[in-house]
């Protein structure tokens, strides 16, 4: 009996802590670069750049509270507010597009169009890999071990922004200007994969092996980190973005 209850309990203590890990990662790395500009009343991004960061905090609070749920066994308040996860992850889809957009348009404004179209792959590639994830999580709802990897899964891409907000702060050279090159995205997003790495672990102890989920889920998201590199300089990608920011117009 002590078998199956330490069976049953571990799936909910693990999506628990790293539940909260996620919301640790969204908070903390806007600090530098949000929390305390609006602190001090520098911040000067334009409203949707609000309206996208209030959707990302309540997006990871919200999926706080889902696992959270599951790990108290009131799955019918999970099914119940999984409904309006659905609508609360298109909203913040959408302002990730435009918040996208609006940096383009900001490159455009100051000179720097192609390097922010170019630099634009990291936020289209990451919402198409996250949104990937999500779909697939819903269509294997009926599969908990399926389902509660996906979920998980789809934080690493969505966490490599903030997670790169401190590594901007910190390695940018005295008045840099204009977006900077894709590569620079690789040194966080090799911290973020650390996630990666304690969802394998996880697996090995609780299964014996590595869940096919978590193993063809690890190696999208890196091949995506790795490709947005050459991708970003191509002027079919750069081209594609100028024309995604142009229906805006």
């Amino acid at each position: 009996m002590m078998t199956i209850v330490e069976t049953t309990q571990k799936p909910r203590r693990f999506y628990q802590m790293m539940a909260w890990v996620f919301v640790a990662v969204a908070f903390g790395g806007f600090i530098p670069t949000y929390w305390l500009k609006l602190m001090d009343g520098s911040f000067a991004g334009k409203p949707i750049l609000h309206i996208h960061g209030f959707l990302l905090f309540a997006w990871v609070l919200f999926y706080a509270v889902q696992v959270n749920f599951v790990a108290n066994r009131k799955m019918a308040d999970h099914r119940s507010w999984g409904i309006a996860g659905v609508s609360l992850f298109t909203a913040l889809a959408i302002s990730i597009v435009l918040a996208a957009i609006n940096t383009i348009k900001q490159g455009e404004l100051t000179g720097f169009a192609t390097q922010a179209a170019s630099f634009s792959i990291v936020t289209f590639s990451g919402i198409a890999i996250i949104t990937a994830f999500i779909t697939l999580a819903i269509m294997n709802v009926h599969r908990p071990e399926w389902h509660s990897r996906l979920m998980s899964l789809s934080f690493v891409p969505l966490l490599e922004a903030p997670m790169a907000r401190p590594f901007a702060v910190l390695m940018t050279p005295p008045g840099a200007v204009g977006p900077p090159p894709v590569f620079v995205t690789l040194p966080p997003s090799l911290v973020i994969d650390l996630l990666l790495i304690a969802f394998l672990i996880y697996d090995r102890r609780v299964l014996g092996r590595f869940h096919p989920v978590t193993v063809w889920g690890a190696v999208a998201i890196i091949a995506v980190q790795i490709l947005c590199v050459p991708i970003s300089t191509h002027p079919a990608w750069i081209a594609t973005a100028k024309a995604i920011a142009g229906l805006a117009s």
